[in-house]
């Protein structure tokens, strides 16, 4: 794509046009800022940060939980050229630290409940400028400024989004504005997003999957979205019963549909006006499918990273039920092969590693030649996520790479066993991890947290996955915990699984 492609401004043109349009619904504060509102917030921000010396590659980090600040940084940078970076506000201070200093901002913003993480960052690394989100902060967005604006291209980089690794320090993601463009264009089209759209945003904007599944489309064309300070079941279930609210769209990794299905509010919601439920970020279990399903919600999968900025394959709500377990067919202007160990295509059917590329893929990642290096063969992008295609060529995404484990020379994909498991009366959350075995290589150990009336045990989920799973699948015990550790937007932190078993060396629980 040529660099000559420049990045237009979306919140400037909704001002020209709709300027009195409600753009974002603040749920936390009950603050409603429509497009003019964010418009003048954007200019004010992006003239600020230029008086304290950010120009165009300067990065500026934001440390808070969901809010309009996120817009208003992610747009000045579209006005100034300046780079946002993202902070996982649920990291220690010492995985900020190697984050905040491999990227180098000039200015930290941030919410006051972290003024201490702030400061402790600052005095580490180096920062020269910090910003607390306070009335202080609201007079500097509504001063009226304006700041000197630049050319920014679609090759420009907007954003670096750190993405957690199994091993070693986390990644930058380069996200640049070409990518979020395309993200808007392939993912708002199969998502049914229009200036009537109103999302309720419930993932962490600090993520891909907050910030552009489906928050940014919804912008661009011109739609509303409330958002969430931080995901709870029962305000999520409230808020999408509200007829006042009017939410239409509905986007979230698998958990939070899991929490809310178990909410005892949940049968009593009216679900009516929800017209799109997307969910991704990992293979969601069917039992989850099926349950939304009777309520009338055809949960439609999707499959991307933060690295394909994220969409890539998406299931169209249509084929949700015939297709279920499906993450879809690639997006319009997105790529996508399966490929065997030595890069070959697979059949219909066998399992490989998805790769994929488009306008949508990131260049590489920050300070990082040697990852960018080994990420890529001839500009496909490997994904580290296995699946396969049925004889439709829609796709299934297997289970992540890293995660499937070898029992008796057999691959095991845990996502499989995990959809049997859940199945069983009493599950609440299940997750399965392979374990070091004298006998066969590696085993399964089935982690499950158990509703506090069920009284299953061990003999009776094994018989249950026997009669369902080839043997090599079935576990070799289960191990009962009180939740499973996650990440920030829900996603099974499965390594920290491994540690627990393996270290512990945890028995068998009859």
């Amino acid at each position: 794509m040529p660099a000559t492609i420049r990045a237009y401004d979306w919140i400037a043109h909704h001002h020209d046009h709709r300027g009195l349009k409600p753009a974002i619904v603040d749920q936390a504060t009950a603050r409603t800022l429509t497009f003019s509102d964010l418009h003048h917030r954007i200019n004010a921000l992006a003239a600020h940060l230029q008086s304290l010396g950010v120009t165009k590659g300067d990065r500026v980090a934001l440390l808070a939980h969901n809010g309009p600040e996120y817009f208003d940084l992610q747009f000045a940078g579209q006005r100034i050229g300046s780079i946002a970076v993202l902070l996982n506000w649920r990291l220690t201070v010492s995985e900020l630290d190697y984050i905040v200093s491999d990227s180098s901002p000039s200015v930290l913003i941030y919410s006051p409940e972290f003024a201490d993480t702030a400061h402790e960052l600052a005095a580490r690394c180096g920062v020269q400028h910090l910003i607390v989100i306070d009335d202080a902060y609201e007079a500097i967005v509504s001063s009226g400024a304006v700041p000197q604006t630049c050319d920014v291209t679609h090759d420009d980089a907007s954003t670096i989004m750190y993405t957690s690794g199994t091993t070693g320090h986390p990644k930058g993601a380069i996200i640049t504005h070409g990518m979020t463009f395309w993200n808007v264009v392939n993912l708002g089209i199969p998502a049914r997003i229009t200036p009537d759209t109103v999302q309720l945003v419930v993932l962490p904007l600090f993520h891909t999957g907050g910030l552009n599944c489906y928050a940014n489309p919804v912008l661009h064309a011109g739609g509303r979205i409330v958002v969430a300070r931080t995901f709870d079941p029962g305000e999520a279930l409230r808020m999408i019963g509200d007829p006042t609210m009017e939410i239409t769209h509905f986007f979230a990794v698998p958990a939070p549909y899991q929490f809310m299905m178990q909410h005892p509010d949940f049968d009593s919601t009216d679900l009516s006006r929800l017209q799109v439920a997307g969910v991704g970020g990992a293979p969601c279990a069917l039992a989850i499918m099926e349950r939304w399903a009777e309520r009338g919600i055809e949960v439609a999968q999707g499959y991307g990273m933060t690295e394909t900025s994220p969409s890539s394959v998406f299931l169209d709500p249509a084929d949700a039920m015939r297709k279920i377990g499906s993450a879809g067919k690639p997006l319009l202007h997105t790529e996508v092969r399966i490929v065997s160990d030595d890069g070959a295509d697979v059949a219909a059917g066998e399992v490989g590693e998805l790769w994929t590329r488009g306008p949508n893929i990131t260049p590489g990642y920050w300070n990082r030649p040697d990852a960018t290096a080994d990420s890529f063969v001839d500009g496909w992008l490997k994904t580290g996520d296995a699946g396969r295609t049925d004889d439709e060529g829609y796709i299934y995404i297997v289970d992540r790479w890293k995660d499937m484990y070898i029992s008796g020379g057999e691959n095991v994909y845990p996502a499989e066993v995990e959809n049997v498991i859940y199945q069983l009366p009493g599950i609440v959350e299940a997750a399965v991890v392979g374990v070091p075995d004298p006998r066969w290589g590696e085993s399964g150990v089935a982690v499950v947290v158990l509703a506090p009336d069920a009284n299953l045990d061990q003999a009776t989920l094994i018989a249950h996955c026997v009669e369902r799973l080839a043997k090599f699948k079935v576990p070799a015990r289960m191990h009962v915990i009180d939740a499973l550790p996650r990440n920030a937007t829900g996603k099974v932190l499965k390594r920290e699984l491994r540690t627990l078993l393996v270290g512990d060396a945890v028995p068998a629980i009859s």
